[in-house]
């Protein structure tokens, strides 16, 4: 784990809903190469936008110096990298740390970051793929496109609230991309059809992979259709929570559980004799029935 201090060196707006930062560091950033690959980000703790309280490496983790304030943290996807550079893309909404710092941003602000971690991971016999994202994951999709193969046939899928949040994707051969309106916090998402119809029940599995990211509630009935009525094993998806509607409320009810709630979920990964995936079924199966 390394830190590492990136100061503001350009902002660019994107479209109605989307800004770019983009980040001048130190030293070359040390990418993982995977489309998807994220970092946490470390805000400023007070009003000077130039003052963040960097935490320091504690073997694969980090720790807040003793004494020194905690910087808020927030997961966001590294949308570029370049020689001493990287480009970080946020969506802009009301309220949310990172969403009113990136609204106020301008050269020579700074933010902490960590090393990156990449979740993508097809199969080596990957022939066909479906990439699907709400707004959020745009940032990841662009990267993801950039890198398909040309013999590797890719379907994406991308929900937006209007056509003032559409970006200009990357060109490549064998991509077909489809815009959806709804979701992303204004309405029913449309991600769950969309998956089914992309893999409906009657599509072999042979050389294909699914990689769909987008808000948790929706996401956990996509990852039960893929995983149970499609029977994919782990290597063949990826599914990719960025975002809890009413976020800060749910991490609020969350920190708040009764100890005993907290205990029970604890206890589900530390079961490590049984698989990650049949651990995960069962730690969304007790959010939902805390009612989170």
């Amino acid at each position: 784990m390394r830190i590492f201090r990136g100061e503001v060196s350009a902002v660019n707006r994107l479209s109605a809903t989307m800004i770019r930062v983009t980040l001048a560091l130190t030293e070359d950033f040390p990418t993982t190469g995977v489309g998807d690959e994220y970092v946490r980000l470390f805000f400023p703790h007070g009003a000077d936008r130039r003052e963040v309280s960097l935490p320091e490496p504690h073997g694969d983790y980090w720790r807040t110096p003793e004494g020194a304030p905690e910087a808020p943290m927030r997961t966001y996807t590294v949308r570029a990298v370049r020689p001493r550079e990287l480009d970080v893309d946020f969506v802009v909404h009301d309220g949310g740390i990172a969403a009113r710092w990136a609204l106020g941003a301008r050269p020579g602000d700074v933010l902490g970051l960590n090393s990156p971690t990449g979740l993508y991971d097809p199969p080596a016999d990957l022939r066909w793929q479906v990439l699907v994202c709400d707004l959020t994951g745009l940032p990841a999709m662009a990267r993801l496109i950039t890198g398909v193969p040309d013999d590797v046939t890719t379907k994406v899928i991308a929900e937006i609230p209007g056509d003032d949040s559409r970006l200009d994707l990357p060109e490549r051969p064998n991509v077909e991309v489809t815009w959806l309106r709804g979701g992303n916090g204004t309405g029913p998402s449309r991600l769950g059809e969309a998956v089914r119809a992309a893999v409906p029940p009657s599509r072999p599995l042979d050389g294909g992979y699914v990689w769909v990211s987008g808000a948790t509630d929706t996401l956990r009935a996509v990852r039960r259709y893929l995983r149970k009525e499609r029977g994919l094993p782990a290597a063949r998806y990826k599914v990719i929570g960025y975002w809890t509607p009413n976020g800060e409320a749910w991490a609020e009810r969350f920190r708040t559980l009764p100890a005993d709630d907290q205990r029970r979920l604890d206890a589900i990964w530390e079961d490590t004799a049984r698989d990650e995936e049949d651990l995960r079924d069962d730690y969304e199966a007790e959010l939902e029935r805390l009612g989170l």
